[in-house]
């Protein structure tokens, strides 16, 4: 075991665990926070991801000993009050429907925003590309992309 210290959601948190836990565990079962969800645990499915410096990862693939010193962000942190452009649009548009995989598509839509303003079909879809939704609402997460694109909050 060692001891770490990581900036969650704008916050240090202590805590001790083995060097290759990996960070969805660390989240999830250290901290408490229980947005971030397990999918696969191979990195393939993104119901895991979270933001590493702004950068969409899944938590599943990263060890906690890489982490320390980036500002680590889950879905909890993305908006206080679940306000963020994303989380509005994909309210206003409905996508969820069993909401398992949302966590995960929020945070890769929110960090996609992040970096392009104004996303085309085809990036938004290459951008999502390995973000499994299992009930298939992709068209309603890329409409609710689109939505949030077009927020001047955003």
């Amino acid at each position: 075991m060692a001891t770490y210290t990581l900036k969650i959601n704008g916050k240090n948190q202590q805590l001790e665990a083995a060097p290759d836990t990996p960070m969805l565990w660390v989240l999830r079962d250290h901290v408490k926070l229980v947005g971030t969800k397990y999918g696969c645990g191979v990195g393939m499915c993104g119901a895991c991801t979270i933001h590493l410096d702004g950068v969409a990862t899944r938590s599943c693939q990263v060890p906690v000993s890489a982490v320390e010193g980036k500002s680590i962000t889950t879905i909890e942190g993305l908006s206080e009050n679940g306000d963020h452009p994303v989380q509005k649009a994909w309210l206003e548009i409905d996508v969820p429907q069993c909401g398992y995989c949302q966590a995960g598509q929020i945070m890769n839509a929110a960090a996609l925003l992040n970096s392009n303003s104004n996303p085309s079909d085809q990036e938004i879809e290459s951008a999502m590309d390995g973000n499994i939704c299992r009930c298939g609402t992709y068209t309603r997460i890329k409409k609710a992309i689109k939505t949030a694109a077009s927020n001047p909050e955003l």
